[in-house]
Protein backbone atom coordinates (compact mmCIF):
# COMPACT_ATOMS: atom_id res chain seq x y z
CA UNK A 1 0.00 0.00 0.00
CA UNK A 2 1.09 3.48 -0.77
CA UNK A 3 1.25 6.05 1.99
CA UNK A 4 -0.92 9.10 2.03
CA UNK A 5 1.03 11.59 -0.04
CA UNK A 6 -0.52 14.75 2.66
CA UNK A 7 1.02 18.47 3.64
CA UNK A 8 3.81 17.98 5.96
CA UNK A 9 1.93 19.69 8.51
CA UNK A 10 -0.58 16.79 8.46
CA UNK A 11 1.31 13.68 8.27
CA UNK A 12 3.31 12.86 10.94
CA UNK A 13 0.43 14.15 13.31
CA UNK A 14 -1.87 11.35 11.85
CA UNK A 15 0.51 8.77 12.32
CA UNK A 16 1.50 9.94 16.07
CA UNK A 17 -2.30 10.26 16.55
CA UNK A 18 -3.33 6.70 15.16
CA UNK A 19 -0.30 4.84 16.95
CA UNK A 20 -1.43 6.34 20.53
CA UNK A 21 -5.20 6.00 19.81
CA UNK A 22 -5.30 2.41 18.51
CA UNK A 23 -3.42 2.10 22.36
CA UNK A 24 -7.11 2.25 23.35
CA UNK A 25 -9.02 0.62 20.32
CA UNK A 26 -9.30 -2.57 20.52
CA UNK A 27 -9.56 -3.46 16.41
CA UNK A 28 -12.32 -5.16 15.39
CA UNK A 29 -13.83 -6.24 12.11
CA UNK A 30 -17.80 -4.85 12.64
CA UNK A 31 -19.67 -8.45 11.67
CA UNK A 32 -20.92 -8.34 8.44
CA UNK A 33 -23.27 -10.43 6.34
CA UNK A 34 -20.89 -12.60 4.37
CA UNK A 35 -22.93 -10.92 1.14
CA UNK A 36 -21.38 -7.47 1.90
CA UNK A 37 -18.97 -6.81 -0.66
CA UNK A 38 -15.46 -7.73 -0.07
CA UNK A 39 -12.85 -4.94 0.08
CA UNK A 40 -9.88 -3.57 2.40
CA UNK A 41 -9.72 -2.41 6.32
CA UNK A 42 -6.80 -0.93 6.54
CA UNK A 43 -5.95 -0.24 10.49
CA UNK A 44 -7.59 0.87 13.98
CA UNK A 45 -9.59 4.02 13.53
CA UNK A 46 -8.77 5.60 10.83
CA UNK A 47 -9.22 2.49 8.36
CA UNK A 48 -7.77 3.06 4.56
CA UNK A 49 -7.25 6.60 4.84
CA UNK A 50 -3.55 6.41 5.47
CA UNK A 51 -3.37 4.29 2.19
CA UNK A 52 -4.91 5.71 -0.24
CA UNK A 53 -2.50 8.36 -1.78
CA UNK A 54 -2.96 12.07 -3.04
CA UNK A 55 -5.71 10.40 -5.26
CA UNK A 56 -7.97 7.78 -3.77
CA UNK A 57 -9.96 7.29 -6.53
CA UNK A 58 -7.27 5.84 -8.30
CA UNK A 59 -6.43 3.68 -5.85
CA UNK A 60 -10.03 2.37 -5.73
CA UNK A 61 -9.74 1.76 -9.11
CA UNK A 62 -6.54 -0.19 -8.66
CA UNK A 63 -8.10 -2.48 -5.78
CA UNK A 64 -11.56 -2.87 -7.68
CA UNK A 65 -8.89 -5.46 -10.10
CA UNK A 66 -8.99 -7.19 -6.60
CA UNK A 67 -11.94 -7.00 -5.29
CA UNK A 68 -14.60 -6.04 -7.89
CA UNK A 69 -16.47 -3.63 -9.20
CA UNK A 70 -18.27 -3.24 -5.96
CA UNK A 71 -16.19 -3.48 -3.16
CA UNK A 72 -15.96 -2.01 0.27
CA UNK A 73 -13.52 -0.23 2.49
CA UNK A 74 -13.18 0.93 6.06
CA UNK A 75 -12.87 5.10 6.01
CA UNK A 76 -12.17 6.11 9.07
CA UNK A 77 -14.37 3.99 11.93
CA UNK A 78 -17.29 3.39 8.82
CA UNK A 79 -17.71 0.86 6.18
CA UNK A 80 -17.97 2.87 2.56
CA UNK A 81 -19.31 1.08 -0.67
CA UNK A 82 -17.10 2.05 -3.50
CA UNK A 83 -19.01 1.36 -7.19
CA UNK A 84 -16.14 1.15 -9.76
CA UNK A 85 -18.22 0.83 -13.00
CA UNK A 86 -20.71 2.25 -14.74
CA UNK A 87 -22.76 -0.60 -14.47
CA UNK A 88 -22.58 -0.94 -11.04
CA UNK A 89 -22.98 2.60 -10.25
CA UNK A 90 -26.70 2.58 -13.01
CA UNK A 91 -27.59 -0.28 -11.12
CA UNK A 92 -27.73 1.65 -7.61
CA UNK A 93 -28.44 4.92 -8.78
CA UNK A 94 -30.65 4.77 -11.55
CA UNK A 95 -32.40 1.57 -11.08
CA UNK A 96 -32.57 1.84 -7.35
CA UNK A 97 -32.93 5.46 -7.21
CA UNK A 98 -35.07 6.01 -3.78
CA UNK A 99 -32.74 3.33 -2.39
CA UNK A 100 -29.55 5.18 -3.14
CA UNK A 101 -30.44 9.05 -3.31
CA UNK A 102 -29.82 9.89 1.09
CA UNK A 103 -27.07 11.94 1.75
CA UNK A 104 -24.66 10.85 4.81
CA UNK A 105 -24.24 12.92 7.72
CA UNK A 106 -20.85 14.49 7.40
CA UNK A 107 -19.60 16.70 10.21
CA UNK A 108 -17.42 19.04 8.61
CA UNK A 109 -20.25 19.93 6.35
CA UNK A 110 -22.92 19.42 9.06
CA UNK A 111 -21.52 21.70 11.31
CA UNK A 112 -22.20 24.96 8.47
CA UNK A 113 -25.36 23.56 6.79
CA UNK A 114 -27.38 21.44 9.45
CA UNK A 115 -28.74 19.53 6.76
CA UNK A 116 -30.22 22.93 4.81
CA UNK A 117 -29.74 23.57 1.26
CA UNK A 118 -29.63 21.08 -1.87
CA UNK A 119 -26.50 19.16 -2.39
CA UNK A 120 -25.82 17.72 0.80
CA UNK A 121 -29.38 17.08 1.64
CA UNK A 122 -30.79 13.84 2.59
CA UNK A 123 -33.06 12.53 0.72
CA UNK A 124 -36.85 13.04 2.12
CA UNK A 125 -39.73 15.39 1.75
CA UNK A 126 -37.56 18.82 2.11
CA UNK A 127 -34.74 17.98 -0.69
CA UNK A 128 -37.83 16.98 -3.21
CA UNK A 129 -39.51 20.19 -2.89
CA UNK A 130 -36.06 22.06 -3.38
CA UNK A 131 -34.80 19.90 -6.42
CA UNK A 132 -38.17 20.82 -8.07
CA UNK A 133 -38.22 24.08 -7.10
CA UNK A 134 -34.33 24.77 -8.11
CA UNK A 135 -35.19 22.90 -11.68
CA UNK A 136 -38.02 24.90 -12.18
CA UNK A 137 -36.31 28.11 -10.97
CA UNK A 138 -33.39 27.88 -12.73
CA UNK A 139 -34.99 26.99 -16.40
CA UNK A 140 -37.28 30.19 -15.53
CA UNK A 141 -34.44 32.62 -15.56
CA UNK A 142 -32.51 31.29 -18.36
CA UNK A 143 -30.99 27.95 -17.62
CA UNK A 144 -31.31 26.15 -20.58
CA UNK A 145 -32.62 29.26 -23.05
CA UNK A 146 -31.22 31.10 -25.57
CA UNK A 147 -31.17 34.01 -23.08
CA UNK A 148 -28.87 32.63 -21.34
CA UNK A 149 -26.87 31.70 -24.24
CA UNK A 150 -26.29 35.07 -24.98
CA UNK A 151 -25.64 35.94 -21.56
CA UNK A 152 -22.57 34.10 -21.05
CA UNK A 153 -21.45 35.14 -25.02
CA UNK A 154 -22.01 38.68 -23.51
CA UNK A 155 -19.14 37.82 -20.23
CA UNK A 156 -17.27 35.54 -22.67
CA UNK A 157 -16.61 38.95 -24.98
CA UNK A 158 -15.52 40.81 -21.41
CA UNK A 159 -13.16 38.00 -20.63
CA UNK A 160 -11.38 37.91 -23.47
CA UNK A 161 -11.03 41.75 -22.90
CA UNK A 162 -9.61 41.30 -19.66
CA UNK A 163 -7.27 38.45 -21.38
CA UNK A 164 -6.50 40.90 -24.35
CA UNK A 165 -5.32 43.47 -21.60
CA UNK A 166 -2.52 40.93 -20.06
CA UNK A 167 -0.71 42.01 -23.26
CA UNK A 168 2.39 39.77 -24.70
CA UNK A 169 2.88 38.77 -20.41
CA UNK A 170 2.71 35.47 -19.13
CA UNK A 171 -0.45 35.44 -16.56
CA UNK A 172 -2.73 32.97 -14.62
CA UNK A 173 -5.88 32.24 -16.20
CA UNK A 174 -7.18 31.15 -13.02
CA UNK A 175 -7.00 34.50 -11.62
CA UNK A 176 -9.90 35.40 -14.82
CA UNK A 177 -11.92 32.52 -14.96
CA UNK A 178 -13.68 32.17 -11.79
CA UNK A 179 -15.07 35.82 -11.87
CA UNK A 180 -16.58 35.48 -15.48
CA UNK A 181 -18.06 31.96 -14.89
CA UNK A 182 -19.24 33.07 -11.38
CA UNK A 183 -20.65 35.96 -12.48
CA UNK A 184 -23.02 33.62 -14.21
CA UNK A 185 -24.63 31.89 -11.48
CA UNK A 186 -24.71 35.40 -9.77
CA UNK A 187 -26.69 37.18 -12.32
CA UNK A 188 -29.38 33.50 -12.21
CA UNK A 189 -28.70 33.70 -8.05
CA UNK A 190 -28.20 37.55 -7.17
CA UNK A 191 -29.56 38.84 -9.83
CA UNK A 192 -26.31 41.01 -10.94
CA UNK A 193 -23.33 41.01 -12.68
CA UNK A 194 -20.32 42.35 -11.76
CA UNK A 195 -17.05 44.16 -12.76
CA UNK A 196 -13.90 41.49 -11.92
CA UNK A 197 -12.50 44.48 -9.95
CA UNK A 198 -16.26 45.21 -7.83
CA UNK A 199 -14.61 44.65 -3.95
CA UNK A 200 -17.67 42.96 -2.80
CA UNK A 201 -17.57 40.18 -5.88
CA UNK A 202 -13.55 39.89 -5.31
CA UNK A 203 -13.99 38.87 -1.77
CA UNK A 204 -16.88 36.52 -2.56
CA UNK A 205 -15.28 35.09 -5.19
CA UNK A 206 -11.58 34.67 -3.60
CA UNK A 207 -13.24 33.03 -0.77
CA UNK A 208 -14.21 30.16 -3.08
CA UNK A 209 -10.83 30.13 -4.77
CA UNK A 210 -8.78 29.63 -1.19
CA UNK A 211 -11.00 27.44 -0.07
CA UNK A 212 -10.72 24.98 -2.84
CA UNK A 213 -6.61 26.13 -3.89
CA UNK A 214 -5.72 25.59 -0.78
CA UNK A 215 -4.26 21.91 -0.57
CA UNK A 216 -3.77 22.03 3.48
CA UNK A 217 -7.47 22.57 3.54
CA UNK A 218 -9.17 20.52 0.46
CA UNK A 219 -6.40 17.93 1.96
CA UNK A 220 -7.62 17.88 5.71
CA UNK A 221 -11.57 18.50 4.83
CA UNK A 222 -12.11 15.82 2.54
CA UNK A 223 -9.92 13.38 5.73
CA UNK A 224 -12.35 14.96 7.48
CA UNK A 225 -15.17 14.25 6.20
CA UNK A 226 -14.60 10.20 6.29
CA UNK A 227 -13.22 10.11 9.99
CA UNK A 228 -14.94 13.30 11.94
CA UNK A 229 -13.12 12.07 15.16
CA UNK A 230 -9.69 14.23 13.50
CA UNK A 231 -11.93 17.65 13.86
CA UNK A 232 -11.46 17.73 17.02
CA UNK A 233 -7.13 16.94 16.99
CA UNK A 234 -4.55 19.11 15.95
CA UNK A 235 -3.36 20.15 13.06
CA UNK A 236 -7.37 19.79 11.43
CA UNK A 237 -9.04 21.94 13.94
CA UNK A 238 -7.02 24.56 12.26
CA UNK A 239 -7.83 22.94 8.92
CA UNK A 240 -11.90 23.43 9.60
CA UNK A 241 -10.99 26.52 11.48
CA UNK A 242 -10.29 27.85 8.00
CA UNK A 243 -12.40 26.34 6.29
CA UNK A 244 -15.30 27.47 8.39
CA UNK A 245 -13.53 30.97 7.88
CA UNK A 246 -14.27 31.22 3.99
CA UNK A 247 -17.89 29.69 4.53
CA UNK A 248 -18.25 32.14 7.04
CA UNK A 249 -17.39 35.01 4.57
CA UNK A 250 -19.46 33.47 2.17
CA UNK A 251 -22.46 33.54 4.49
CA UNK A 252 -21.99 37.36 5.66
CA UNK A 253 -22.17 38.50 2.07
CA UNK A 254 -24.83 36.09 0.85
CA UNK A 255 -26.90 37.38 4.15
CA UNK A 256 -26.46 41.03 3.07
CA UNK A 257 -27.54 39.91 -0.79
CA UNK A 258 -30.33 38.48 1.46
CA UNK A 259 -31.73 41.08 3.16
CA UNK A 260 -31.37 44.02 0.08
CA UNK A 261 -34.28 41.51 -1.56
CA UNK A 262 -36.07 41.87 1.73
CA UNK A 263 -36.18 45.13 1.43
CA UNK A 264 -37.22 45.49 -2.12
CA UNK A 265 -39.12 42.45 -2.81
CA UNK A 266 -42.15 42.66 -5.05
CA UNK A 267 -43.94 39.53 -5.49
CA UNK A 268 -45.51 40.09 -8.84
CA UNK A 269 -41.96 40.61 -10.70
CA UNK A 270 -39.44 38.02 -8.99
CA UNK A 271 -35.88 39.45 -10.21
CA UNK A 272 -33.63 36.17 -9.75
CA UNK A 273 -33.62 32.96 -7.95
CA UNK A 274 -33.51 34.59 -4.15
CA UNK A 275 -36.94 36.92 -4.94
CA UNK A 276 -38.40 33.42 -6.00
CA UNK A 277 -37.86 31.87 -3.25
CA UNK A 278 -38.85 34.89 -0.84
CA UNK A 279 -41.98 34.53 -3.05
CA UNK A 280 -42.91 31.10 -2.01
CA UNK A 281 -41.40 31.78 1.23
CA UNK A 282 -44.21 34.32 1.80
CA UNK A 283 -47.09 32.18 1.04
CA UNK A 284 -46.11 29.92 3.50
CA UNK A 285 -45.28 26.79 1.22
CA UNK A 286 -43.37 24.16 3.52
CA UNK A 287 -39.74 23.69 3.67
CA UNK A 288 -39.12 27.40 2.86
CA UNK A 289 -37.27 28.87 5.44
CA UNK A 290 -34.77 31.56 5.83
CA UNK A 291 -31.87 28.82 6.87
CA UNK A 292 -32.81 26.80 3.91
CA UNK A 293 -32.35 29.80 1.70
CA UNK A 294 -28.82 31.04 2.59
CA UNK A 295 -27.77 27.69 2.48
CA UNK A 296 -29.00 26.74 -1.26
CA UNK A 297 -28.00 30.42 -2.52
CA UNK A 298 -24.72 29.39 -0.81
CA UNK A 299 -24.86 25.89 -2.64
CA UNK A 300 -25.27 27.45 -6.20
CA UNK A 301 -22.93 29.81 -5.55
CA UNK A 302 -19.99 27.87 -4.97
CA UNK A 303 -20.74 25.13 -7.02
CA UNK A 304 -21.38 27.28 -10.21
CA UNK A 305 -18.15 29.14 -9.70
CA UNK A 306 -15.58 26.48 -8.80
CA UNK A 307 -16.28 23.23 -11.16
CA UNK A 308 -16.91 24.83 -14.04
CA UNK A 309 -13.92 27.41 -13.72
CA UNK A 310 -11.85 24.35 -12.75
CA UNK A 311 -12.92 22.28 -16.11
CA UNK A 312 -12.01 25.02 -18.40
CA UNK A 313 -8.42 25.79 -16.27
CA UNK A 314 -8.29 22.25 -16.51
CA UNK A 315 -9.21 23.14 -20.96
CA UNK A 316 -6.80 25.37 -21.36
CA UNK A 317 -4.00 23.45 -20.17
CA UNK A 318 -4.78 20.53 -22.64
CA UNK A 319 -4.81 23.39 -24.80
CA UNK A 320 -1.06 23.91 -23.78
CA UNK A 321 -0.16 20.61 -23.89
CA UNK A 322 -1.76 19.54 -27.00
CA UNK A 323 -1.18 22.47 -29.68
CA UNK A 324 -1.70 20.49 -32.70
CA UNK A 325 -5.53 19.55 -30.93
CA UNK A 326 -5.34 23.50 -30.56
CA UNK A 327 -5.24 24.06 -33.66
CA UNK A 328 -7.54 21.52 -35.05
CA UNK A 329 -9.79 23.22 -32.26
CA UNK A 330 -9.26 26.81 -33.88
CA UNK A 331 -9.67 25.46 -37.53
CA UNK A 332 -13.03 24.38 -36.77
CA UNK A 333 -14.38 26.81 -35.19
CA UNK A 334 -13.39 29.19 -37.33
CA UNK A 335 -14.56 27.59 -40.58
CA UNK A 336 -18.22 27.35 -38.86
CA UNK A 337 -18.08 30.53 -36.86
CA UNK A 338 -15.70 33.01 -38.70
CA UNK A 339 -14.12 35.87 -36.81
CA UNK A 340 -17.87 36.75 -35.69
CA UNK A 341 -19.27 35.98 -32.19
CA UNK A 342 -22.72 34.98 -33.04
CA UNK A 343 -24.91 32.23 -31.78
CA UNK A 344 -23.49 28.48 -32.32
CA UNK A 345 -24.53 26.03 -34.18
CA UNK A 346 -23.21 22.42 -32.61
CA UNK A 347 -24.17 20.24 -34.78
CA UNK A 348 -21.69 21.66 -37.09
CA UNK A 349 -18.82 21.51 -34.42
CA UNK A 350 -18.00 17.46 -33.81
CA UNK A 351 -14.40 18.07 -32.96
CA UNK A 352 -15.43 21.26 -30.51
CA UNK A 353 -18.02 18.40 -29.04
CA UNK A 354 -15.45 15.92 -28.72
CA UNK A 355 -12.82 18.12 -26.69
CA UNK A 356 -14.91 18.74 -24.00
CA UNK A 357 -16.39 15.20 -24.13
CA UNK A 358 -12.98 13.99 -23.58
CA UNK A 359 -12.26 16.93 -21.31
CA UNK A 360 -15.00 16.17 -19.03
CA UNK A 361 -13.63 12.23 -19.34
CA UNK A 362 -9.37 13.06 -19.04
CA UNK A 363 -9.63 15.32 -16.00
CA UNK A 364 -13.09 14.62 -13.99
CA UNK A 365 -12.73 17.65 -11.27
CA UNK A 366 -15.32 15.45 -9.03
CA UNK A 367 -13.62 12.24 -9.25
CA UNK A 368 -15.55 10.48 -6.45
CA UNK A 369 -18.85 12.81 -7.09
CA UNK A 370 -20.94 13.62 -3.85
CA UNK A 371 -21.24 10.57 -1.24
CA UNK A 372 -24.82 8.35 -1.00
CA UNK A 373 -26.06 6.89 1.66
CA UNK A 374 -28.76 3.95 1.45
CA UNK A 375 -32.29 4.61 2.72
CA UNK A 376 -33.32 0.86 2.65
CA UNK A 377 -31.46 -2.69 2.29
CA UNK A 378 -30.74 -3.28 -1.01
CA UNK A 379 -29.12 -5.90 -2.96
CA UNK A 380 -26.65 -5.83 -6.19
CA UNK A 381 -25.31 -7.89 -7.96
CA UNK A 382 -25.82 -10.81 -5.08
CA UNK A 383 -24.42 -8.67 -2.71
CA UNK A 384 -26.48 -6.75 0.41
CA UNK A 385 -25.88 -3.69 1.59
CA UNK A 386 -28.07 -2.54 4.72
CA UNK A 387 -29.85 0.64 5.22
CA UNK A 388 -27.65 3.97 6.20
CA UNK A 389 -24.25 1.91 4.30
CA UNK A 390 -22.59 5.02 2.87
CA UNK A 391 -21.60 4.53 -0.87
CA UNK A 392 -19.09 6.45 -3.37
CA UNK A 393 -19.64 6.38 -6.87
CA UNK A 394 -16.05 6.40 -8.63
CA UNK A 395 -16.40 8.44 -11.90
CA UNK A 396 -12.84 8.99 -12.22
CA UNK A 397 -12.38 4.47 -12.10
CA UNK A 398 -15.73 5.02 -15.21
CA UNK A 399 -13.40 7.87 -16.83
CA UNK A 400 -10.21 5.77 -16.48
CA UNK A 401 -10.92 2.10 -16.55
CA UNK A 402 -8.17 0.36 -19.39
CA UNK A 403 -10.22 -2.42 -19.89
CA UNK A 404 -12.74 -0.18 -21.78
CA UNK A 405 -10.73 2.47 -22.20
CA UNK A 406 -7.21 2.58 -24.93
CA UNK A 407 -4.94 4.51 -23.36
CA UNK A 408 -7.49 6.14 -20.70
CA UNK A 409 -4.15 8.34 -19.31
CA UNK A 410 -3.90 10.26 -23.09
CA UNK A 411 -6.17 13.19 -23.71
CA UNK A 412 -7.93 12.27 -27.24
CA UNK A 413 -10.83 13.77 -28.48
CA UNK A 414 -10.68 11.58 -31.62
CA UNK A 415 -11.57 8.57 -29.86
CA UNK A 416 -15.31 10.29 -30.09
CA UNK A 417 -15.04 10.78 -33.70
CA UNK A 418 -16.18 8.01 -35.96
CA UNK A 419 -15.24 7.58 -39.25
CA UNK A 420 -17.63 9.97 -41.19
CA UNK A 421 -16.23 12.86 -39.11
CA UNK A 422 -18.88 12.85 -36.77
CA UNK A 423 -18.98 13.27 -32.88
CA UNK A 424 -20.23 10.30 -30.94
CA UNK A 425 -21.49 10.91 -27.02
CA UNK A 426 -20.60 8.08 -25.12
CA UNK A 427 -22.74 6.75 -21.93
CA UNK A 428 -19.58 5.88 -20.04
CA UNK A 429 -18.49 9.50 -19.62
CA UNK A 430 -20.87 10.55 -16.80
CA UNK A 431 -18.96 13.81 -15.21
CA UNK A 432 -22.63 15.15 -13.20
CA UNK A 433 -23.50 11.58 -11.93
CA UNK A 434 -26.77 9.68 -12.57
CA UNK A 435 -30.06 9.01 -10.87
CA UNK A 436 -32.53 11.60 -9.60
CA UNK A 437 -29.07 13.45 -7.84
CA UNK A 438 -27.43 14.17 -11.18
CA UNK A 439 -25.88 17.79 -10.95
CA UNK A 440 -28.54 20.60 -10.90
CA UNK A 441 -26.19 22.08 -12.62
CA UNK A 442 -25.60 19.96 -16.02
CA UNK A 443 -26.89 22.59 -18.33
CA UNK A 444 -25.71 25.56 -17.72
CA UNK A 445 -22.42 24.14 -16.87
CA UNK A 446 -22.39 22.55 -20.30
CA UNK A 447 -23.13 25.63 -21.82
CA UNK A 448 -20.54 27.62 -20.03
CA UNK A 449 -17.55 25.56 -20.74
CA UNK A 450 -18.51 25.42 -24.57
CA UNK A 451 -19.34 28.97 -24.98
CA UNK A 452 -16.11 30.27 -23.42
CA UNK A 453 -13.88 27.87 -24.75
CA UNK A 454 -14.48 28.30 -28.08
CA UNK A 455 -14.44 32.07 -27.37
CA UNK A 456 -10.65 32.43 -26.20
CA UNK A 457 -9.91 29.44 -28.65
CA UNK A 458 -11.47 31.87 -31.67
CA UNK A 459 -9.58 34.88 -30.45
CA UNK A 460 -6.25 33.53 -28.91
CA UNK A 461 -3.32 31.06 -29.34
CA UNK A 462 -2.94 29.29 -26.08
CA UNK A 463 1.41 29.13 -25.50
CA UNK A 464 3.05 28.32 -22.87
CA UNK A 465 4.71 30.27 -20.16
CA UNK A 466 7.81 31.11 -22.12
CA UNK A 467 10.00 31.82 -18.82
CA UNK A 468 8.76 28.50 -17.35
CA UNK A 469 11.72 25.57 -18.44
CA UNK A 470 8.56 23.07 -18.48
CA UNK A 471 5.18 22.72 -19.37
CA UNK A 472 3.21 22.66 -16.34
CA UNK A 473 1.97 19.42 -15.19
CA UNK A 474 -1.39 17.98 -16.41
CA UNK A 475 -1.70 14.96 -14.10
CA UNK A 476 -1.17 16.49 -10.87
CA UNK A 477 -3.45 18.38 -9.26
CA UNK A 478 -5.03 19.60 -5.94
CA UNK A 479 -7.29 16.41 -5.46
CA UNK A 480 -10.05 16.82 -2.74
CA UNK A 481 -13.67 17.84 -2.68
CA UNK A 482 -12.63 19.16 -6.41
CA UNK A 483 -9.54 18.26 -8.50
CA UNK A 484 -7.91 21.59 -9.76
CA UNK A 485 -4.99 22.18 -11.76
CA UNK A 486 -2.42 23.22 -9.87
CA UNK A 487 -1.53 27.31 -10.36
CA UNK A 488 0.27 27.85 -14.04
CA UNK A 489 0.67 30.47 -15.80
CA UNK A 490 0.46 31.06 -19.76
CA UNK A 491 0.72 33.50 -23.13
CA UNK A 492 -2.49 34.52 -24.84
CA UNK A 493 -1.42 35.51 -28.43
CA UNK A 494 -4.16 37.52 -29.24
CA UNK A 495 -4.80 36.33 -33.69
CA UNK A 496 -5.06 38.38 -36.62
Amino acid sequence: MTVLNLPDVLYSPIIFMVAIISLYFVYGRRHKSNKFPPGVRGIPVVGVIPFVGKYPERKFLKWSKKHGEIMSVQMGMSDWIILNSLESINEALAKQPTKFSGRPTQPVYHQIDAGYGIILTDYGALWKSQRKFGLMTLRGFGVGKKSMEDRIREEATYLNEKIRKQGQKAFDIADLLPFAVSNIICGVVFGKQYDYDDPFFKKIVTAVLEMFGSLMINTAVTIMSFAPILMHIPPFTIANRMFAAKINTINEIVTDIIDEHEKTFGPDHPRDFIDAFLKEKRIGTPCFTNDQLMAYARHLFIAGTETTSSTLSWAILCLVHYPQIQKKLRNEILEVQGAGFGSFDRSKMPYTNAFIHELMRFRTVAPLGVPHKLSEDSEIYGYVIPKGTQVLTNLWAVHHDPSYWDDPETFNPDRFIDKKGEFVKSNHVIPFSVGPRFCLGEQLARMEVFIFLVSIVQKFEILPDPDAGKLPDINDGINGVVFTPKPYKILCKELE
